[in-house]
């Protein structure tokens, strides 16, 4: 290799490892975030699931989940990853590109934990986290980021430049399969009709988790570039990283105020919620449009995600955290605006990728719980869910000085 390129090499690589890291630590983020929206009796089984299934995730992934999403890279992966990325056309290590895949795969599975939160059994959901990081995942990452036909009847042309649809959609449409043969939590909805709010314990560690997440999404989506050595590429990052943070501040703020509408009050958690569903929004296309774009499409991420949440709670789909609203609906919206700014893309080919991505994860996600229900059962008992699941799943208590009489 010339002196230009084995520098390109590795500045590109370095570049990819550390947008991984980055999306690594978004694990630290969904486990405050999740933690904190959760009631204190559940909190250690919380921070136990997002740290299990991220090694589950690792470990799968490494396994097959690789060589199924991609066939050609991942056939020779555990015998040992060769050459230098010439052949490819990349400049980057080969190792590092699964690296910056597998932390993608723990994302989309980190999305079901909270929306399954306060009453599955923990092993069961290890157990789905093994099949979702294994085969379901990267089975639609094959049709999609892989390039490969759809059980050979037909190819996608939807345009997702980071995982709107891939990542966060994929990782809804799992979570309300488990939601909707798991039930809601008990007292959230009264017989009545009425909806019960269930607070969570820790609104400070929830906002340091969603600020631990707004840092890694500048990975995420920056990462996605693949390559910053080129003043091309380099500017590129530029307007992927400008662009993210803004949508995820038009978000936090449109539903900062839709709140003050609808409840007269300045709700935190949709806040929160506000600035996630800015963030998924923006991930299927934050190349392309211009900063005040960005902010518009975040700004109508924050809006939907809030009528989204209320609406979930209407038909009774109990989702603890607002997982499905934020990563889900906004997922999908996130598709459905990248024609807006990208020639590239079709209206029906993003609509097309997004149900293809649907169908098969909800479809397949489906059937695994309901085989886990039948083998196992997914749900904690009455008395477990009452005293917590702290206690019951992991026999440590978060907070033991503050539950203890």
């Amino acid at each position: 290799m010339t002196e230009v390129f084995e520098l390109q090499y590795a500045l590109d690589t370095f570049y990819f490892l550390v947008c991984g890291a980055l999306v690594m630590w978004m694990a630290a983020g969904f486990s405050m975030l999740e933690a904190g929206l959760v009631r204190g009796k559940n909190t250690t089984e919380i921070l136990t699931k997002n740290i299990a299934l991220y090694a589950i995730a690792c470990v799968m992934y490494m396994v097959c989940g690789y060589a199924i999403m991609y066939p050609e890279l991942g056939s020779t992966f555990l015998v040992g990853i060769g050459g230098n990325g010439v052949e490819g056309g990349d400049t980057y290590a080969p190792s590092a590109d699964f690296f910056f895949q597998v932390v993608f795969v723990a994302t989309a599975m980190s999305i079901v934990s909270g929306a399954v939160a306060e009453r599955m059994k923990l092993w069961v959901f290890l157990a789905f986290a093994v099949a979702m990081t294994a085969f379901i995942y990267p089975m639609e990452g094959r049709w999609t980021w892989g390039g490969e036909s759809v059980f050979g009847m037909y190819s996608l042309s939807m345009v997702d430049f980071a995982g709107s649809g891939i990542v966060h959609m994929a990782g809804a449409a799992a979570a309300l399969a488990g939601v909707l043969l798991l039930g809601a939590r008990k007292g959230k909805y009264g017989k009545n009709g009425e909806i019960n709010a269930i607070p969570g314990a820790n609104l400070p560690m929830a906002t340091l988790g969603t600020f631990i997440l707004w840092m890694g999404w500048f990975g995420f989506n920056g990462g996605s570039v693949l390559q910053t050595s080129t003043v091309d590429t380099a500017n590129a990052v530029a307007v992927v990283f400008l662009n993210t943070n803004a949508a995820a501040a038009g978000g936090a703020i449109a539903a900062m105020v839709l709140a003050r509408i609808l409840f007269k009050k300045a709700d935190l958690t949709m806040i929160l919620n506000g600035a996630l569903a800015g963030l998924v929004t923006i991930t299927a296309g934050p190349d392309t449009p211009t900063p005040l774009l960005a902010t518009l499409f975040g700004a109508l991420g924050g809006i939907v995600v809030v009528f989204s949440i209320l609406a979930f709670d209407k038909i009774k789909i109990d989702d603890p955290v607002g997982a499905i609203s934020v990563h889900g609906v906004c997922g999908l919206l996130g598709l459905v605006l990248v024609p807006i700014t990208n020639a590239d893309a079709t209206l029906m080919g993003q609509l097309g990728g997004a149900a293809t991505i649907f169908v098969w994860v909800f479809g397949a996600s489906l059937i695994v719980w309901a085989i886990l229900k039948a083998a196992m059962g997914i749900r904690v008992t009455e008395e477990e869910e009452y005293d917590g699941v702290d206690v019951s799943e992991c026999g440590l208590e978060a907070y033991p000085e503050f539950t203890k009489g």
